[in-house]
């Protein structure tokens, strides 16, 4: 751009700082959707911590060029929507995964994940993923386990110490009993 206009060098201004503090960004491509189905797609990303947003693609390559992401230029091709994830990306991508499955015309086509480029398929194993909260109470299970083992074997000891004396003073009585 010789001269850009004030408003595209806003919006790639925007986009940059999008793209600097978004978790993931999903990239997809909407060829064939109504207004009213894109209309929904933004209210269900919404309520997962998503964004989605359409811009041209030309500003988009260009801040994402100027933000050291310029794999993404391969996947703006055609109408192109831009999931911006700021919440859990494992429960954004199963909606985006979804809202696919639902409107097949909605592709998703790759994005970027903690700044690293990523495909289709890495994209949908997202999906796949436990939730944030899912995964740290796994961690908190398997953190909790050896120390109740531990509140186990302490409360054991005393018992079986127990066990054993009751056994040999019974023994001890039907030895003399005999």
């Amino acid at each position: 751009m010789d001269n850009p206009r004030p408003e595209k060098v806003a919006i790639v201004e925007e986009l940059k700082g999008r793209f600097k503090s978004a978790q993931a960004v999903l990239v997809t491509e909407y060829r064939g959707l109504k207004v009213t189905d894109l209309e929904e797609i933004r209210r269900k990303l919404r309520d997962t911590g998503g964004e989605y947003k359409v811009f041209k693609n030309t500003l988009v390559r260009i801040a994402a060029d100027q933000s050291g992401l310029s794999e993404l230029d391969q996947l703006l091709v055609g109408p192109t929507g831009l999931t911006f994830v700021s919440g859990d990306v494992a429960e954004v991508a199963k909606s985006l995964r979804d809202l696919s499955k639902a409107k097949p015309a909605l592709v998703i086509k790759g994005g970027v994940l903690s700044g690293k480029p990523i495909g289709a398929q890495a994209a949908l194993a997202l999906a796949d993923l436990p939730s944030r909260d899912a995964l740290l109470s796994q961690i908190a299970g398997v953190m909790a386990a050896p120390m109740r083992d531990f509140a186990g074997l302490l409360k054991a000891l005393p018992q079986n110490f127990a066990y054993a004396l009751s056994a040999l003073v019974e023994k001890k009585s039907q030895d003399e009993a005999a």
